[in-house]
Order: C-alpha cells, then sequence, then structure tokens
C-alpha cells in the first residue's frame, strides 16, 4: 500500500505557528511520512523535529515602535532567493501539501496547479464572518489575503466564526499546567523597544511587570519591572503564574491566556492588518484593546489592573479530529481524481 507522503510547510516569523507545529506534527506522522519546511525568521521556538527544508522566505521584522520596521524588512528581503526556492522546492513529490501561512511552498503550489491546503490562524482571519477592524486597510488585507494562496482552508479563531473554523490548538505543556496567581503581570510585546516599555510600565509602581523581550539577552531588573530574553519554559512558567496579560494582538499568546483563565489586555501591532482583525475579535469577546503605549490610554490600563474581569472559553483538545477529517477529505479526493485518470486511460485505450 502507498505511504502517504506529506509536506507540512510552517511560516518562521513568530512564535505561533512554530509552537502549534510542535503538536500538530505527530499526529500528521500517524498519518503518513512527513518532511517539514520552515521558512522566515524571528522566532524563538525550536522544534523538536527534522527539518528537510529550512529557508530564508519572506519575513516581516519587528521593529521597537510598536509596528513593523519597514526599513529592516525591505534590506533583509531577498526576492531573487525566494524566486529561485519557489522554482526549486519539489512539491510533485507529496501527496498532500500542508501550509501554515508558508509563501515558497503555496506559491509553487500556484504556479505549478497543485493542491495546496492552509491550516492556519490567517485563513480564519480573512473568513467571511471573521470580525474585522472597523478601518479599512485594503492594502493589508490584499497582503493577507496573496501571501500565501491556498486551494483549500481549515481555520483556528478564538472562536467558532464559521465553516472549517475551529477554536485554538492549545499545545499540550499549556493544557498540563495547573495555573496560580502570584501577582505579577506577563507582557509580551515585541514590537516594543525595552526603554520604552520600561518608561510605560515604571508608572505603575505598585505593579510586578514581567517583560519578556526580543531586543535583549540577560535579565534586568529596573524598579517593579524584570526584563528577561524570550525563553519558552521561563514565558509558560510567567504565564501560568501571573495574575493577567498584557501582549500584541497575535493569536497563540492571548489564545493561551484565555485558556490560563487569566485576564488579557491587547496591544495590535500598527500597520499589521492581521492583529488589527484579531483586536476586532478580541473586543468583541470582551477584552479591552489600546492603540498604543501613549499616555492618554494609561487610564484604560489602570482600569485593567483594577478589574478582575476574565473572559470564559472552552477550547477542548480538538486538533487530532481536525487534522483526522482535513487527511480524509483531501485524501479521498485524490484517490477520486487518480482513479477517474485511470478509468479515462483505460476507456481510450
Amino acid at each position: 500500500m502507498h505511504k502517504l507522503k506529506i509536506l507540512y510547510a510552517i511560516q518562521g516569523t513568530g512564535n505561533g505557528h512554530l509552537s502549534r507545529a510542535r503538536d500538530i506534527i505527530p499526529i500528521l506522522q500517524k498519518k503518513g511520512s512527513v518532511d517539514i519546511l520552515v521558512s522566515g525568521i524571528q522566532a524563538d521556538v525550536i522544534l523538536p523535529f527534522p527539518i528537510k527544508y529550512q529557508l530564508k522566505g519572506l519575513s516581516f521584522v519587528f521593529g521597537k515602535n510598536g509596528g513593523v520596521d519597514i526599513v529592516s524588512t525591505y534590506l533583509r528581503m531577498d526576492l531573487r532567493k525566494l524566486l529561485k526556492d519557489i522554482e526549486k522546492i519539489p512539491i510533485e513529490d507529496y501527496d498532500l501539501i500542508i501550509n501554515d501561512f508558508e509563501p515558497v511552498t503555496a506559491w509553487a503550489c500556484k504556479q505549478k496547479g497543485l493542491e495546496c491546503i492552509a491550516l492556519s490562524h490567517q485563513s480564519a482571519v480573512l473568513a467571511k464572518n471573521a470580525p474585522k477592524p472597523k478601518k479599512k486597510d485594503p492594502l493589508g488585507k490584499t497582503v493577507l489575503k496573496y501571501y500565501a494562496p491556498s486551494t483549500s482552508q481549515y481555520g483556528f479563531h478564538f472562536s467558532n466564526f464559521g465553516k472549517n473554523i475551529f477554536t485554538p490548538v492549545i499545545r499540550q505543556e499549556i493544557r498540563s499546567l495547573k495555573p496560580t496567581n502570584e501577582g505579577h503581570y506577563t507582557v509580551y510585546l515585541p514590537a516594543y523597544a525595552d526603554e520604552r516599555l520600561i518608561e510605560n510600565f515604571r508608572k505603575f509602581k505598585t505593579i510586578q511587570w514581567d517583560i519578556f523581550s526580543k531586543h535583549n539577552k540577560q535579565i534586568i531588573k529596573v524598579d517593579n519591572i524584570t526584563i528577561q530574553p524570550i525563553n519558552n519554559e521561563a514565558f509558560i512558567k510567567s504565564l501560568a503564574s501571573c495574575t493577567g496579560v498584557l501582549c500584541g494582538a497575535g493569536f497563540e499568546t492571548p489564545a493561551e491566556a484565555f485558556f490560563l483563565k487569566k485576564k488579557l489586555l491587547v496591544i495590535p501591532m500598527k500597520t499589521q492588518y492581521e492583529q488589527q482583525c484579531n483586536a476586532a475579535a478580541l473586543q468583541k469577546m470582551g477584552v479591552p484593546v489600546i492603540k498604543s503605549l501613549k499616555n492618554k490610554h494609561h487610564p484604560i490600563i489602570k482600569a485593567w489592573l483594577l478589574n478582575q474581569k476574565i473572559v470564559k472559553v472552552d477550547y477542548p483538545d480538538i486538533t487530532e479530529n481536525i487534522i483526522n477529517t482535513l487527511v480524509a477529505n483531501h485524501v479521498k479526493k485524490k484517490i477520486a481524481v487518480r482513479y477517474e485518470s485511470e478509468w479515462n486511460e483505460l476507456s481510450h485505450a
């Protein structure tokens, strides 16, 4: 019997895609032989699986002012290398190509007319019924739509906003935690400079802030603030024992905060359409959202610190069911196409 060959392509910018992959890969491995492709930079999560293809891809670089660093993003971009990778990746060797917002395999599939199955948060964000920001962003929406095109979509979001949209994949190391409340607040705002974070959070003198930084390689303590480099174990420990979480409007960290029953406040990255969409969804669920760390938003932070409201969610462990559905749907489709092709050849022989 033919063993299913699967290519799982993962976006390597940020930590969410790789965190989710740690739980998805073992399930895919039950279905057949799995090769892993990762493209992009800026991730702090290490996959405990061999990566067959490690590519530069097309990445956005976090800035220090609350948004994407456009200049650094442009300087690090290598379109010639990207196009070369798209051309040479051997996608025709695989029965299934599953894509978590990864552009190289997505565009290779589009060029060669092959099926590309999106399994990502971005698929859910683009869905018709998913919340969108009031302020229109045609360019941002276009970038999100065409960054990693796909032929079928399965998405994860904070809530079930439509068909083939599922609740988040909460990694097993988070599910196994027993949350406590030790009084500190966990902060992850990678698009802000440490100096800016210190300047703002030291104003809330009675609060212990536990800040995780992309810009620092050592632990620093200033007044009521601890800044430390991103470390998976340290971050999970802080998350499990905090009173609340203040972070960007990404996907995985807010979802994990919900699951651990922590109160949440988010600051979406500037000019980042996906985070603006996430913020709209979170606001709809009752999470306070502020645009920046400017002084005019400090009263909202203060009110949030005093408020004990926690958003209740139900995030069951359905990852294996989702993978089973995806594989069954697309393997059946492939077999049907294969048999139709063989039947046509026999009919015309």
